[in-house]
């Protein structure tokens, strides 16, 4: 539970990880996990609120999509028989002694086959360059490590969302209201591997509809540019008991960057 009282959204990146970890684990594609599995890309749409309590959220996973070197799940969460979010996944095959991708095996393909069904894709979002952009520094713990030795793709999601936090509790900040998230993708890069010195989230807003932004973030080693993962995130504005109201619109345009 966060501060606007429900599931954190940064956990739900969590549970599903939990649901597709256990889902490799049980069969034959095991070994995949040993030999390095990453992941390219997440999707999340959030379609309801939930609360914590004793009923448990429900994660459907299935294979959307075999390629040859990448596979494609889809997800669907419910809680009390409730429909709350729908999500997508891109992973390949990794190469750990080598530090390379490889391409899917046979079997593998033939595994992640059998569990493949017919998926409608998420609609895409868009996305802007961000030049201008402002950048709040980053540092990586060292719990936030995985057992492939650098940082776990759930992670991506928390340190975009305190330089999000951040961003719009300045020129955006509301009193009367607040900001929820209604989706959220994250690209993932490179992998980003633990240091001392601090890396930066650039972040700006790219565009924005009657009720919602577009909010565009990405990690970056500020010493030479080199990016890690770019995320858009679409967030609604709400009144205190959630219903969406409109957005300022002149606030939002002095904020935007290449508007």
């Amino acid at each position: 539970m966060d501060a606007q009282a429900h599931v954190n959204n940064t956990a739900w990146v969590d549970h599903l990880q939990e649901a597709r970890v256990d889902l490799l684990l049980r069969g034959p594609l095991a070994p995949m996990l040993d030999s390095g599995v990453l992941v390219v890309s997440h999707a999340v749409e959030f379609l309801g609120a939930v609360v914590a309590d004793a009923e448990p959220l429900r994660i459907e996973l299935w294979v959307a999509e075999v390629g040859a070197a990448r596979f494609t799940l889809a997800y669907e969460l419910s809680h009390h028989d409730r429909l709350v979010g729908r999500a997508r996944t891109v992973a390949t095959p990794y190469d750990l002694d080598t530090g390379t991708l490889r391409r899917l095996t046979a079997d593998e393909r033939a595994e992640l086959a059998a569990l493949q069904e017919d998926t409608e894709p998420l609609r895409p979002l868009a996305t802007g360059a961000l030049d201008g952009a402002v950048e709040f520094p980053l540092t990586v713990r060292w719990s936030d490590l995985d057992s492939y030795g650098h940082v776990n793709n759930v992670m991506f999601y928390e340190y975009v969302q305190e330089a999000r936090v951040a961003f719009l509790g300045g020129e955006l900040a509301t009193e009367d209201g607040m900001w929820v998230v209604a989706r959220q993708d994250m690209r993932y890069r490179r992998p980003l591997p633990h240091r001392l010195a601090p890396y930066a989230v650039q972040i700006g807003v790219v565009g924005h509809g009657r009720t919602s932004i577009t909010v565009a973030a990405e990690i970056v080693d500020p010493a030479d540019g080199t990016v890690f993962a770019h995320a858009d995130t679409v967030v609604v504005a709400t009144d205190r008991d959630g219903r969406p109201r409109p957005v300022d619109q002149s606030r939002v345009t002095r904020v935007m960057v290449n508007p």
